[in-house]
């Protein structure tokens, strides 16, 4: 994996699942493995600084009466009852970690299900600079964040996902998909394990 062709995709940044008040909180079950993986993302993304890899951020977003949605079911139907995401608002915004980094995270609008890809120009962006492999980071790991990897795996991208950067509605459910489903197309890793394997690819390509 080369620093120069990766590309890190940051899924449900927002303070709906990460505000300890947010209103999607009490979906994800296992509070602390949530706060636990917006340290260990903010200590990749420290890691990620001085590193030409890609980092790619892609909020959902509804206008305020959701008329995006039409007969929602399942987590969107949530969403729009928890008045979840919504354009403007606080909730709605990404979390500081994130958003105070500027420009060197690239912020892809359009996200309104569950696939990063779906009605955004996520691909196009990848396309252009070139990338053969996304690592995936963020939440639900069973909805939105496998979602994103089979579609990004579909698409002819060489998947990898962080297992202690990504949270699911339980315990249970994020263990089960890192050991169980997402090693049937992706592989799983460790932020840390991604940071070596980078670091170790860049010093590798350094002239001595």
């Amino acid at each position: 994996m080369s620093p120069e062709t990766t590309a890190v995709l940051l899924i449900g940044y927002q303070n709906d699942y990460f505000a300890p008040d947010g209103v999607l909180r009490s979906a994800l079950e296992d509070g602390h493995g949530v706060d636990g993986v917006r340290e260990r993302t903010s200590m990749l993304l420290d890691g990620l600084h001085d590193l030409p890899t890609m980092i790619v951020s892609t909020p959902i977003a509804f206008t305020s009466d959701y008329r995006e949605l039409v007969d929602p079911v399942g987590i969107l139907a949530l969403v729009k009852s928890a008045g979840a995401f919504k354009r403007g608002t606080e909730g709605g915004a990404t979390i500081t970690d994130l958003a105070e980094r500027g420009s060197r995270i690239l912020e892809v609008p359009g996200k309104r299900g569950l696939n990063a890809f779906s009605n955004t120009a996520l691909e196009h962006e990848l396309r252009a600079r070139g990338v053969t492999d996304v690592v995936i980071a963020g939440v639900v790991t069973s909805i939105c964040v496998d979602s994103t990897a089979r579609s990004a795996h579909d698409k002819g991208f060489t998947v990898h996902v962080l297992s202690d950067c990504t949270a699911g509605r339980t315990r249970f459910e994020q263990d089960f998909y890192c050991r169980e489903v997402f090693p049937l197309y992706a592989t799983v890793m460790t932020s840390v394990e991604l940071l070596e394997e980078l670091a170790g690819s860049k010093a590798a390509l350094t002239p001595g």
